[in-house]
């Protein structure tokens, strides 16, 4: 790889008990406010591209392309608008054909492809979606974990990491914020 390649990293909030989503597939009880939204910003502000699987794709794109327009998403809501409008997206899908919103589709995974994107990328690569992440995770593919672990207990939904992968990582960054979420930042081990 080429001294300009960026990594792949993964930013998901999480639960205490490790759940990225609640069983009826909720995720209200993220504790996003607008310290946390801001510092999401401030690191997918500098990212070369997104990559998200379908569902997460058309989530995004069903709020993200006009949230700004409404003057009740002042601060970090309409600054993260404007930064997922610009920034390019990847979206990997079987059944799309075609995407807005500066956005390419790619129809197959596979861990060549990624490595090639990540090259011709060139920089920094937010991955989104449990389901594409699990497939990177099991390839090796991902860089950098970032958890956003929410002070909840769930009990019970989906987990983050599938139960296949096992993952040796170093923690390199720890960082509370005041709503009580924590930053946990790993790199693989």
């Amino acid at each position: 790889m080429s001294e300009t390649t960026g990594k792949i990293f993964l930013m998901m909030s999480v639960s205490l008990d490790g759940f990225f989503e609640g069983p009826d597939r909720e995720i209200g009880w993220h504790r996003v406010d607008e310290e946390v939204h801001a510092h999401f910003n401030e690191r997918l502000s500098e990212v070369a591209a997104f990559v998200d699987g379908r569902v997460t794709y058309e989530l995004m794109a069903d709020y993200w392309p006009t949230a700004d327009a409404d003057p009740a998403n002042a601060g970090p809501t309409a600054e993260f608008a404007k930064i997922w409008r610009e920034v390019p997206k990847y979206v990997y899908s079987r059944t799309m054909e075609s995407a807005a919103w500066n956005t390419t589709v790619i129809p197959e995974f596979s861990p060549e492809g990624v490595r090639e994107l990540k090259e011709r990328v060139g920089g920094d690569i937010a991955l989104g979606g449990a389901d594409l992440a699990a497939h990177f995770m099991r390839h090796g593919l991902v860089d950098e974990y970032s958890l956003y672990v929410n002070p909840v207990v769930l009990g019970r939904g989906r987990p983050l990491f599938p139960g296949d992968v096992e993952l040796d990582l170093r923690l390199v960054e720890t960082r509370t914020f005041g709503n009580g979420v924590v930053l946990l930042r790993y790199l693989p081990g």
